[in-house]
Parts: C-alpha cells; structure tokens; sequence
C-alpha cells in the first residue's frame, strides 16, 4: 500500500491551540472533540457552534453545457436552481447505486459549484471527468482553495450578521451569495449537515483563522466531528459509507425525493429497475446503545443491521439508522454484546428540529 503523507488544514494550529482531541480522518489530522460531544452537541442545539469541514471537496462545474452536465450526472432536478440556489443530489453509478452524496450550488448562470465528501474527492473527481467527455464543460477541482465553515444553530444567523455586510433575516435555507465577513470576501450558503438553521461559510486558507477567531469572539463554540455525526444522527442524514454506498439503490431508502425519474441520469434504467429487499429506517432503543454494524432480529431471524447507532445527547435514548428487510415491519431486537434489545420503528428526525 502506497504511504500518503497526512494533510493538514489551515485551521490545525487554532484547533491545536483550543486543547482539541485530535485524530485522523479522511486524510487529515481532524478536531474530533474540544470540550465533550454532549456539550457541543448541545451548544449547536440550543445556540451557535462552528465546524472547520475544510476537508471537504469543492469542483467547479462551468460552461455553455454545465447544466446538461449536472442533469446526467446527478440525480436531482439541477434545471430548478435559479442562481444563487442550492439544493441536495446525489452522484449515481452505472449499475444503481450511488458514488457519492453532494451539495450542488449556482453560482452563475453557467457556473455551479458541486461540494462532495472529503472521503471521496479522487473518487468523485476521476468520476466526473470520464462523465464530462461528452458535454462542453470544465471542470475545475479547487478543493484546495477553499476553507469551510459550517456556523450551526439557532443563533448562527445572529452571531454571522455582526460580521457581515449584509442582512440575513430574509435569506433563505438553500440560498447562497457573496458577502464579507469580518471585512473578508467569502460566499455564505444557508445550508448544513445539523438539522439546525445556520450557514456554511466558504473563504480563503488565509481568511480561515481571522474568522474563526471572531466567531469564537462572539461566543460561538467551537465544535469537532463527534458532535457532527451526532448532530446529522439525530437529524437523520445519512453518511457516505454507512447509509449510502456504491451499492445502495437511494430509491430504498427516506432521500428517495432526489431521485427524479423525469429526467435522464447515469444509470437510471438499472436504478429504476431495482427491487428493495431491503429498506433504511430509523430505530429508537429504550435501554442499550446500537453502533453501526450490529444484527438486528425479528422473530429469531436476523433481519437488517445497523448503519449508524449512538446515544442521542437529546432524547437520552439510543438510536439508529439501519437497514432492515422489507416484508419485517414489527418486533425488531438490537443484537448488544450477546443480548437482544427491544427497538421500535420511528421517523426521522428523531428530534424536534426548528
């Protein structure tokens, strides 16, 4: 296996100097925790927090076809984003599953900006480029240009205008535009992997760390990965490896919306054609916590697994996302070291979400 040297983001030193608990991910050396998930978990709930996700990748996608592009390419409808809009998608596959899930912006009339997994930028970038061969288009990835900030919360909005040049009262969820922070050029996106209001804020590498510090001024709380995971857990996003995967047909699962058969897509005979032998849903445990990979029973008979399980800092309960199979609807146990565990069937959020 070939040694790939870690990456560092322009952030490293501030969360460094925080006392953060650091850990690799996804290629970098990531803030997992500052003070404890619980509280920064609840920090993003009940007031502002703010995430350095500079791992993630960003690809520029211009030109005279770059719609035509976008409409193959990705599942959701791209032809309903006015400039300045942004909307969820997802990448498919030849064969009906799923390469990865973005977020794809309007910058411009002829310009969208595409933002995908940190885990699966080479992935996504090979993948688009032997898409592209076909449509007048340039791709450009400048997943190196970018730091991102994501400011979640019910104050996030609050916190962001003392910095901005601009109101953000009648900014929608999924607008996105230019602006300055704190007298820097950045381009903010009402969007975010919480469930929570906020924004996701995109600068310079050298803008990062003089924004970074007036929020953390303002009194927003810097918050690592573990709250992020339990935060889009609670909500009921998926993550890419757990949820969705190069063999998930999004058709079985909740984010079935993005699929727009009306259109064509890459691969969309087979995903339409797909049965669902199995089924993601969302699982609320009394007592026991699942984590991912963990049997589920019904019955006797082993009927799913965990995708993603953990301890909900809200509810104080333990829940799950998992797939299950299709015809089993009831009496559904959790396999926790070697004893089953009563879970029942919910709706995802788990959470009142505003």
């Amino acid at each position: 296996m070939l040694y790939k040297p870690m990456k560092h983001l322009p952030l490293e030193a501030s969360h460094q100097a925080l006392g953060a608990k650091m850990a690799p991910f996804a290629g970098y050396l990531m803030p997992i925790q500052y003070s404890s998930i619980s509280a920064e978990h609840s920090a993003v709930r009940e007031q502002a927090g703010v995430f350095d996700v500079s791992h993630m990748g960003e690809f520029f996608v211009r030109g005279p076809e770059a719609l035509a592009f976008l409409q193959y390419a990705a599942l959701n409808d791209v032809s309903k984003l006015k400039v300045g809009r942004a909307q969820y998608s997802m990448l498919p596959n030849s064969h009906g599953g799923v390469v990865d899930d973005i977020y794809v912006y309007r910058t411009a009339e002829t310009e969208y900006l595409v933002v995908v997994n940190a885990s699966n930028i080479e992935k996504d970038w090979a993948h688009l480029l032997a898409l592209a061969g076909g449509f007048r288009v340039d791709l450009e990835d400048a997943s190196n240009q970018f730091a991102l900030l994501a400011v979640q919360g019910p104050q996030a909005a609050n916190a962001l205008e003392k910095l901005c040049n601009l109101s953000l009262a009648d900014r929608r969820k999924n607008d996105t535009f230019a602006t300055l922070l704190a007298g820097r050029p950045a381009r903010l996106a009402r969007t975010g992997y919480t469930g929570e209001d906020g924004f996701e804020v995109f600068l310079s590498h050298s803008d990062a760390e003089p924004v970074w510090n007036e929020l953390l001024s303002l009194g927003v709380v810097p918050c690592g990965l573990g709250a992020r995971d339990t935060l889009r857990l609670e909500a009921g996003f998926p993550l890419y490896g757990h949820e969705l995967t190069e063999a998930t047909n999004p058709r079985c699962t909740s984010f079935a919306w993005v699929v727009k058969p009306e259109k064509d897509f890459l691969g969309k005979e087979a995903l339409l054609a797909a049965s669902c032998p199995n089924r993601l849903i969302a699982l609320v445990l009394e007592h026991g916590i699942p984590r991912e990979g963990y049997k589920i029973f019904s019955a006797g008979q082993e009927v799913g697994w965990v995708t993603s399980g953990t301890l909900s800092p809200m509810l104080r309960k333990g829940i799950a996302l998992a797939y299950v199979r299709s015809d089993v609807t009831e009496n559904l146990q959790v396999e926790i070291r070697g004893k089953l565990y009563p879970a029942s069937v919910t709706e995802a959020p788990f959470v009142a979400l505003k």
